[in-house]
Formats: C-alpha cells, sequence, structure tokens
C-alpha cells in the first residue's frame, strides 16, 4: 500500500511539474511571437518613414523637371499632384480585391511562422 501511495505521489509532482514547465514555454512562445511582431513592425514604421521620404524628394524634383519643361514650375506641380491623385484612386479601387487579401496573408503567415 505504501509503494502506491509513493508511485501517486510522484505521479502527482511530476504532472505539476509538467503542467508547470507546459505554462512556461507557452509563455515563452507568447513573448517569442509578441517581439518578433514588434520588431517587424518597428522596421515597416521606419521603411514607411524612408519611403515617404523618397516619395517626397522625387516628387518634388519631377515637379520642378516637368516644370522647367514646359515652362511652368506651377504647372509641373499640378501634373505631379494629379499623378498622385490617379495612383491614390487607383489603390482606393483595389483595396478589397488585390490590396487587403495579400496584407492579410501576409499577416497570417507571420502570426503563423
Amino acid at each position: 500500500m505504501a509503494e502506491i501511495k509513493s508511485k501517486a505521489e510522484d505521479l502527482a509532482e511530476h504532472a505539476g511539474d509538467y503542467f508547470e514547465t507546459q505554462f512556461k514555454l507557452a509563455r515563452l512562445n507568447a513573448t517569442d511571437k509578441a517581439t518578433g511582431l514588434a520588431s517587424q513592425g518597428f522596421m515597416f514604421a521606419v521603411v514607411a518613414i524612408l519611403a515617404l521620404f523618397v516619395l517626397l524628394f522625387t516628387g518634388l524634383g519631377l515637379s520642378w523637371w516637368i516644370g522647367r519643361v514646359i515652362n511652368n514650375i506651377v504647372g509641373g506641380f499640378f501634373i505631379v499632384a494629379g499623378v498622385y491623385v490617379l495612383l491614390i484612386a487607383l489603390l482606393l479601387l483595389l483595396r478589397k480585391s488585390v490590396i487587403a487579401p495579400v496584407i492579410r496573408n501576409f499577416l497570417i503567415a507571420r502570426i503563423y511562422e
């Protein structure tokens, strides 16, 4: 009888250790995923800011160049602004059919990675 009691106590102790280890592992996995997503979000923000500057200065340069070609600087700025408006309209038209599924699939792949 004492042997069965000893085995039961060992089993209870091992089960407690097992559940504690599983909890720690789940916490480590969650921390790993959260820090991975946070670092990717930070890098996305940095790249987005740099891309914004590139777009800004490219737009300014293109506007001045087109303005000099047509001898009307203001006209060059309006032409480039019109191109930007067309790009925005295209993005808005394609957001549900093309852009949203691509972003959704990218995020799902990153979460389950």
